[in-house]
């Protein structure tokens, strides 16, 4: 199966309401990043045991390890989880940065260093959430 395909299976397999919002999450993220590579993870590890939630990774950034290794990995993700839905922004380098700006205005969310999660899409402002997106993107 194609990564397009595995996202789009992702997707069907979820319950509504998290099936239309992850749709319209989706179509708001490629909007912004038309071009960008397409990931979709899992959640297995090599051993193929259940690591973490599958997520759908958007965009392409080299990660650098203390140890000097790199990894390539995308800059956006999404993912569902047991109460909701969980948007990263990845490679941030400030940590307190999202919640500082995008916390107080999001709606109702639960906004970390790199992480918004919220129950569905009518529960933050999505314009917010576009913006902390594109600046991921720009950082």
């Amino acid at each position: 199966m194609n990564i397009q395909a595995e996202i789009k299976a992702y997707i069907t397999s979820q319950v509504e309401p998290k099936r239309s919002d992850m749709q319209e999450l989706h179509r708001i993220i490629l909007d912004a990043m038309p071009s960008c590579k397409l990931w979709f993870l899992d959640g297995k590890n090599s051993e193929n045991k259940v690591v973490s939630n599958p997520n759908i990774g958007y965009g392409l950034q080299t990660i650098k390890y203390a140890d000097g290794k790199t990894r390539e990995f995308y800059q956006i993700g999404i993912s569902t989880n047991t109460s909701g839905i969980s948007v990263y922004i990845l490679g941030l380098d400030d940590k307190t940065y999202l919640a500082k700006t995008f916390g107080k205005k999001i709606g109702k969310a639960n906004v970390t260093g790199y992480c918004i999660k919220f129950k569905t899409l009518k529960d933050i402002n999505v314009d917010i959430l576009l913006e902390a997106i594109r600046y991921g993107i720009r950082a």
